[in-house]
Protein backbone atom coordinates (compact mmCIF):
# COMPACT_ATOMS: atom_id res chain seq x y z
CA UNK A 1 0.00 0.00 0.00
CA UNK A 2 1.43 3.79 -0.98
CA UNK A 3 0.38 6.11 0.90
CA UNK A 4 2.26 8.44 -1.05
CA UNK A 5 0.20 8.14 -4.08
CA UNK A 6 -3.10 8.23 -5.50
CA UNK A 7 -4.66 4.13 -5.94
CA UNK A 8 -4.86 5.39 -9.73
CA UNK A 9 -1.45 5.55 -9.86
CA UNK A 10 -0.26 2.34 -8.95
CA UNK A 11 -0.10 -0.11 -11.45
CA UNK A 12 1.40 -3.35 -12.69
CA UNK A 13 4.58 -3.02 -14.20
CA UNK A 14 4.56 -5.68 -16.70
CA UNK A 15 8.04 -4.54 -17.75
CA UNK A 16 9.19 -6.21 -14.74
CA UNK A 17 8.91 -9.86 -15.67
CA UNK A 18 7.09 -10.92 -12.74
CA UNK A 19 4.08 -12.72 -12.45
CA UNK A 20 0.37 -12.17 -10.47
CA UNK A 21 -0.17 -14.45 -7.63
CA UNK A 22 -2.93 -16.78 -8.31
CA UNK A 23 -6.76 -15.26 -7.43
CA UNK A 24 -7.08 -18.24 -4.74
CA UNK A 25 -10.13 -17.59 -2.08
CA UNK A 26 -7.35 -16.24 0.22
CA UNK A 27 -6.01 -14.01 -2.14
CA UNK A 28 -9.01 -12.98 -3.82
CA UNK A 29 -8.88 -8.92 -3.95
CA UNK A 30 -12.02 -6.83 -2.61
CA UNK A 31 -14.10 -5.84 -5.00
CA UNK A 32 -13.35 -2.13 -5.82
CA UNK A 33 -15.99 0.36 -5.18
CA UNK A 34 -16.94 2.88 -8.05
CA UNK A 35 -15.31 5.82 -8.44
CA UNK A 36 -18.06 8.65 -8.59
CA UNK A 37 -17.77 10.56 -11.35
CA UNK A 38 -17.10 14.34 -10.43
CA UNK A 39 -19.13 16.92 -10.68
CA UNK A 40 -19.07 19.73 -13.15
CA UNK A 41 -18.55 23.40 -12.55
CA UNK A 42 -21.06 25.09 -10.63
CA UNK A 43 -23.30 27.23 -12.87
CA UNK A 44 -24.22 30.54 -11.55
CA UNK A 45 -27.49 29.64 -9.86
CA UNK A 46 -25.24 27.15 -8.20
CA UNK A 47 -26.53 24.05 -9.86
CA UNK A 48 -23.88 21.39 -11.15
CA UNK A 49 -24.41 18.21 -13.58
CA UNK A 50 -24.23 15.09 -11.91
CA UNK A 51 -23.74 12.07 -14.07
CA UNK A 52 -25.73 13.94 -16.66
CA UNK A 53 -28.37 15.12 -14.47
CA UNK A 54 -28.82 18.62 -13.13
CA UNK A 55 -28.37 18.85 -9.19
CA UNK A 56 -30.37 22.02 -8.24
CA UNK A 57 -28.79 23.21 -4.30
CA UNK A 58 -26.45 20.54 -4.55
CA UNK A 59 -25.22 21.50 -0.95
CA UNK A 60 -28.52 21.76 0.62
CA UNK A 61 -28.13 19.25 3.63
CA UNK A 62 -30.91 16.59 3.73
CA UNK A 63 -29.64 14.92 6.88
CA UNK A 64 -29.33 18.12 9.18
CA UNK A 65 -27.15 16.02 12.80
CA UNK A 66 -24.81 14.47 9.93
CA UNK A 67 -24.54 17.70 7.70
CA UNK A 68 -25.14 15.05 4.27
CA UNK A 69 -26.28 16.88 1.67
CA UNK A 70 -27.65 16.53 -1.78
CA UNK A 71 -24.29 16.01 -3.46
CA UNK A 72 -23.07 13.59 -0.89
CA UNK A 73 -26.24 11.02 -1.84
CA UNK A 74 -25.79 11.59 -5.09
CA UNK A 75 -21.94 10.43 -4.39
CA UNK A 76 -23.67 7.85 -1.86
CA UNK A 77 -25.04 6.26 -5.16
CA UNK A 78 -22.51 6.51 -7.19
CA UNK A 79 -19.82 4.79 -4.52
CA UNK A 80 -22.57 1.77 -4.41
CA UNK A 81 -24.12 1.62 -7.62
CA UNK A 82 -22.90 -1.91 -8.73
CA UNK A 83 -24.58 -3.63 -5.55
CA UNK A 84 -27.93 -1.15 -5.57
CA UNK A 85 -28.87 -0.87 -9.36
CA UNK A 86 -29.62 -5.18 -9.40
CA UNK A 87 -31.82 -4.81 -6.37
CA UNK A 88 -33.56 -1.40 -7.53
CA UNK A 89 -33.55 -0.92 -10.91
CA UNK A 90 -36.27 -2.27 -13.37
CA UNK A 91 -39.00 -2.02 -10.74
CA UNK A 92 -42.20 0.55 -10.20
CA UNK A 93 -41.05 2.33 -7.10
CA UNK A 94 -42.81 4.33 -4.32
CA UNK A 95 -40.80 7.19 -2.95
CA UNK A 96 -40.11 9.02 0.08
CA UNK A 97 -39.56 12.79 -0.62
CA UNK A 98 -38.73 15.07 2.00
CA UNK A 99 -37.94 18.59 0.25
CA UNK A 100 -36.57 20.17 3.61
CA UNK A 101 -34.95 17.00 4.38
CA UNK A 102 -34.63 14.19 7.54
CA UNK A 103 -36.77 15.43 10.08
CA UNK A 104 -38.98 18.08 8.33
CA UNK A 105 -42.68 17.06 6.96
CA UNK A 106 -42.13 14.32 3.80
CA UNK A 107 -44.55 12.34 1.85
CA UNK A 108 -44.44 9.40 -0.08
CA UNK A 109 -45.17 9.69 -3.87
CA UNK A 110 -46.18 6.57 -6.39
CA UNK A 111 -46.94 8.26 -9.06
CA UNK A 112 -43.73 9.89 -11.76
CA UNK A 113 -45.44 13.68 -12.00
CA UNK A 114 -44.51 16.56 -14.26
CA UNK A 115 -41.14 18.01 -13.90
CA UNK A 116 -39.29 14.80 -13.45
CA UNK A 117 -35.31 14.26 -14.54
CA UNK A 118 -35.87 12.48 -17.52
CA UNK A 119 -33.07 10.01 -16.56
CA UNK A 120 -36.17 8.93 -14.17
CA UNK A 121 -38.54 6.48 -16.44
CA UNK A 122 -41.92 5.20 -15.99
CA UNK A 123 -43.94 2.59 -16.36
CA UNK A 124 -48.25 2.73 -16.82
CA UNK A 125 -49.69 0.52 -14.36
CA UNK A 126 -53.64 0.91 -14.58
CA UNK A 127 -55.25 0.34 -11.06
CA UNK A 128 -58.73 0.70 -10.21
CA UNK A 129 -59.77 2.14 -13.67
CA UNK A 130 -57.00 4.47 -13.61
CA UNK A 131 -54.10 4.49 -15.59
CA UNK A 132 -50.60 6.37 -13.73
CA UNK A 133 -46.85 6.04 -14.18
CA UNK A 134 -44.85 4.92 -11.89
CA UNK A 135 -41.08 5.32 -11.74
CA UNK A 136 -38.68 3.17 -12.70
CA UNK A 137 -34.61 3.66 -12.58
CA UNK A 138 -32.53 1.84 -14.72
CA UNK A 139 -28.85 3.55 -13.86
CA UNK A 140 -26.59 5.84 -11.74
CA UNK A 141 -28.32 8.84 -13.63
CA UNK A 142 -32.06 7.72 -12.35
CA UNK A 143 -30.53 7.39 -8.83
CA UNK A 144 -28.98 10.65 -9.15
CA UNK A 145 -32.67 11.64 -10.30
CA UNK A 146 -34.37 10.37 -7.55
CA UNK A 147 -31.70 12.74 -5.43
CA UNK A 148 -32.69 16.16 -7.45
CA UNK A 149 -35.93 14.96 -6.24
CA UNK A 150 -35.08 15.29 -2.56
CA UNK A 151 -36.04 11.39 -2.62
CA UNK A 152 -35.09 10.11 0.49
CA UNK A 153 -36.44 6.22 0.55
CA UNK A 154 -36.57 3.94 -2.55
CA UNK A 155 -39.22 1.55 -1.91
CA UNK A 156 -39.85 -1.23 -5.12
CA UNK A 157 -42.03 -3.32 -5.97
CA UNK A 158 -41.91 -7.16 -6.04
CA UNK A 159 -42.14 -7.47 -9.59
CA UNK A 160 -40.51 -6.06 -12.46
CA UNK A 161 -41.85 -3.44 -14.79
CA UNK A 162 -42.06 -5.77 -17.76
CA UNK A 163 -43.72 -8.32 -15.49
CA UNK A 164 -45.79 -6.39 -13.14
CA UNK A 165 -48.55 -9.13 -12.50
CA UNK A 166 -45.97 -12.20 -11.48
CA UNK A 167 -43.64 -11.18 -8.34
CA UNK A 168 -40.15 -12.36 -8.52
CA UNK A 169 -39.61 -11.37 -4.54
CA UNK A 170 -41.44 -12.11 -1.65
CA UNK A 171 -40.46 -10.54 1.80
CA UNK A 172 -41.02 -11.25 5.12
CA UNK A 173 -40.99 -8.31 7.62
CA UNK A 174 -40.00 -8.67 11.30
CA UNK A 175 -41.16 -5.81 13.25
CA UNK A 176 -40.22 -5.87 16.82
CA UNK A 177 -42.20 -4.69 19.56
CA UNK A 178 -40.47 -1.48 21.60
CA UNK A 179 -37.96 -2.84 24.02
CA UNK A 180 -37.17 -6.41 22.55
CA UNK A 181 -33.46 -7.54 22.59
CA UNK A 182 -31.85 -7.45 18.68
CA UNK A 183 -31.42 -10.89 19.27
CA UNK A 184 -34.63 -12.17 19.51
CA UNK A 185 -34.78 -10.21 15.68
CA UNK A 186 -32.13 -12.21 14.70
CA UNK A 187 -33.10 -15.32 16.00
CA UNK A 188 -36.29 -14.71 14.54
CA UNK A 189 -35.08 -14.66 10.78
CA UNK A 190 -32.72 -17.41 11.60
CA UNK A 191 -35.92 -19.00 12.13
CA UNK A 192 -37.74 -18.34 8.65
CA UNK A 193 -34.82 -19.31 6.68
CA UNK A 194 -34.74 -22.48 8.16
CA UNK A 195 -38.62 -23.28 7.89
CA UNK A 196 -38.18 -21.91 4.19
CA UNK A 197 -34.98 -24.10 3.99
CA UNK A 198 -37.22 -26.95 4.27
CA UNK A 199 -39.43 -26.31 1.90
CA UNK A 200 -37.03 -26.41 -0.46
CA UNK A 201 -36.40 -22.15 -0.61
CA UNK A 202 -33.24 -20.47 -0.17
CA UNK A 203 -33.57 -16.63 1.16
CA UNK A 204 -31.61 -13.63 1.91
CA UNK A 205 -31.23 -11.50 5.31
CA UNK A 206 -31.01 -7.46 4.90
CA UNK A 207 -31.86 -4.46 7.67
CA UNK A 208 -34.55 -2.30 7.27
CA UNK A 209 -32.82 0.53 8.13
CA UNK A 210 -34.90 0.92 11.23
CA UNK A 211 -35.06 -1.90 14.36
CA UNK A 212 -36.21 -4.87 11.97
CA UNK A 213 -35.22 -7.30 9.44
CA UNK A 214 -36.46 -8.39 6.30
CA UNK A 215 -36.05 -12.26 4.91
CA UNK A 216 -36.09 -11.78 1.16
CA UNK A 217 -37.12 -14.78 -1.04
CA UNK A 218 -36.59 -15.16 -5.06
CA UNK A 219 -39.01 -16.70 -7.21
CA UNK A 220 -39.46 -17.44 -10.94
CA UNK A 221 -42.29 -14.92 -11.29
CA UNK A 222 -44.82 -17.70 -11.78
CA UNK A 223 -47.09 -16.53 -9.17
CA UNK A 224 -49.42 -13.70 -9.37
CA UNK A 225 -50.03 -11.47 -6.41
CA UNK A 226 -52.74 -13.37 -4.55
CA UNK A 227 -50.69 -16.79 -4.75
CA UNK A 228 -47.62 -15.19 -3.51
CA UNK A 229 -49.32 -12.96 -0.11
CA UNK A 230 -51.49 -16.34 0.53
CA UNK A 231 -47.82 -18.04 0.67
CA UNK A 232 -46.15 -15.64 2.82
CA UNK A 233 -49.30 -15.41 4.95
CA UNK A 234 -48.99 -19.27 5.33
CA UNK A 235 -45.61 -19.55 6.12
CA UNK A 236 -46.20 -16.66 8.68
CA UNK A 237 -49.08 -18.64 10.01
CA UNK A 238 -47.46 -21.33 10.65
CA UNK A 239 -44.42 -19.68 12.66
CA UNK A 240 -46.83 -17.91 14.89
CA UNK A 241 -49.20 -21.47 15.54
CA UNK A 242 -45.39 -22.47 16.52
CA UNK A 243 -44.66 -20.17 19.04
CA UNK A 244 -47.64 -17.90 19.37
CA UNK A 245 -46.00 -16.04 22.85
CA UNK A 246 -43.28 -14.68 20.37
CA UNK A 247 -44.80 -14.02 16.98
CA UNK A 248 -47.69 -12.63 15.36
CA UNK A 249 -49.30 -11.86 11.94
CA UNK A 250 -51.84 -9.66 13.22
CA UNK A 251 -50.84 -6.02 12.90
CA UNK A 252 -52.96 -5.00 15.70
CA UNK A 253 -50.87 -2.73 18.24
CA UNK A 254 -52.69 -5.43 21.15
CA UNK A 255 -51.25 -8.10 19.03
CA UNK A 256 -47.61 -7.22 19.19
CA UNK A 257 -47.11 -6.50 22.62
CA UNK A 258 -44.05 -8.70 23.47
CA UNK A 259 -44.03 -9.90 20.13
CA UNK A 260 -42.27 -9.78 16.69
CA UNK A 261 -45.26 -8.93 14.08
CA UNK A 262 -44.34 -10.92 10.66
CA UNK A 263 -45.12 -8.80 8.03
CA UNK A 264 -46.60 -10.35 5.55
CA UNK A 265 -48.79 -7.86 3.60
CA UNK A 266 -45.68 -6.47 1.82
CA UNK A 267 -46.70 -8.99 -0.98
CA UNK A 268 -49.87 -7.48 -2.08
CA UNK A 269 -50.03 -5.74 -5.58
CA UNK A 270 -48.66 -1.89 -5.34
CA UNK A 271 -47.31 -2.66 -2.10
CA UNK A 272 -43.51 -2.31 -1.12
CA UNK A 273 -40.55 -2.80 1.13
CA UNK A 274 -37.71 -0.34 1.77
CA UNK A 275 -34.78 -1.29 -1.43
CA UNK A 276 -31.91 -2.87 -0.55
CA UNK A 277 -28.75 0.11 -0.27
CA UNK A 278 -32.01 2.80 0.09
CA UNK A 279 -31.54 5.51 3.03
CA UNK A 280 -34.03 5.97 5.01
CA UNK A 281 -35.31 9.60 6.39
CA UNK A 282 -34.06 9.21 9.72
CA UNK A 283 -31.74 10.36 12.38
CA UNK A 284 -27.61 9.18 11.06
CA UNK A 285 -29.00 8.35 7.50
CA UNK A 286 -29.00 5.14 8.43
CA UNK A 287 -29.38 2.80 4.68
CA UNK A 288 -31.25 -0.93 4.25
CA UNK A 289 -27.87 -3.00 4.12
CA UNK A 290 -27.75 -6.99 2.98
CA UNK A 291 -26.39 -9.09 5.05
CA UNK A 292 -24.62 -12.72 5.04
CA UNK A 293 -26.14 -15.13 6.32
CA UNK A 294 -22.91 -15.51 9.13
CA UNK A 295 -23.79 -11.75 10.26
CA UNK A 296 -26.87 -12.66 11.41
CA UNK A 297 -26.01 -15.49 12.96
CA UNK A 298 -23.39 -13.41 15.01
CA UNK A 299 -26.57 -10.89 15.79
CA UNK A 300 -24.80 -7.72 13.63
CA UNK A 301 -26.23 -4.87 14.92
CA UNK A 302 -27.55 -2.26 12.07
CA UNK A 303 -26.73 1.02 13.84
CA UNK A 304 -23.49 0.88 12.13
CA UNK A 305 -24.79 0.64 8.42
CA UNK A 306 -24.95 4.39 6.73
CA UNK A 307 -25.03 6.59 3.97
CA UNK A 308 -21.21 7.40 5.56
CA UNK A 309 -20.06 3.70 6.53
CA UNK A 310 -21.89 1.28 3.79
CA UNK A 311 -19.63 2.45 0.87
CA UNK A 312 -16.92 1.54 3.38
CA UNK A 313 -18.23 -2.27 3.78
CA UNK A 314 -18.38 -2.60 0.24
CA UNK A 315 -15.13 -1.98 -0.73
CA UNK A 316 -14.05 -4.06 2.37
CA UNK A 317 -15.89 -7.42 0.80
CA UNK A 318 -14.66 -9.78 -1.45
CA UNK A 319 -18.60 -11.24 -2.33
CA UNK A 320 -21.64 -9.32 -2.40
CA UNK A 321 -23.73 -11.00 0.07
CA UNK A 322 -26.54 -10.87 -2.32
CA UNK A 323 -24.69 -11.87 -5.40
CA UNK A 324 -26.74 -15.14 -6.21
CA UNK A 325 -30.20 -13.25 -5.62
CA UNK A 326 -30.72 -12.79 -8.88
CA UNK A 327 -29.51 -16.41 -10.18
CA UNK A 328 -31.58 -18.75 -8.43
CA UNK A 329 -34.22 -20.48 -10.32
CA UNK A 330 -36.37 -22.13 -7.58
CA UNK A 331 -40.23 -21.83 -6.99
CA UNK A 332 -42.93 -23.00 -4.78
CA UNK A 333 -43.29 -26.44 -5.24
CA UNK A 334 -46.29 -28.37 -6.29
CA UNK A 335 -46.25 -30.17 -2.64
CA UNK A 336 -46.60 -26.90 -0.62
CA UNK A 337 -48.98 -25.41 -2.43
CA UNK A 338 -51.41 -28.86 -1.55
CA UNK A 339 -49.93 -28.31 1.87
CA UNK A 340 -50.90 -24.54 1.40
CA UNK A 341 -54.91 -25.62 0.21
CA UNK A 342 -54.35 -24.93 -3.55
Amino acid sequence: MREDKDPREVVYDRSAGTTLPAMTPATKRPRETPLAPEPSERARDGSLIFEGVRLTHPDRVLYPEDGITKLDLARYYASVRDWALPQLAGRPLTLVRSPGGQGKPGFYQKHLGKGAPAAIGHVDIADEGKTESHPVVGDLAGLVGLVQMDVLEIHPWGSTADKLETPDRVTFDLDPDEGLPWERVTEAALGIREALAAIGLQSFAKTTGGKGLHVVVPLQPKLGWDGAKNFTKWVADQIVAQSPEAFTANQSKRARRGRIYIDYLRNSRGATAIGAYSPRARPGAPVSTPLFWEEVEKSVRPGGFTVVTVPQRLAALDTDPWAEIGKLRQSISAAVRRRMGG
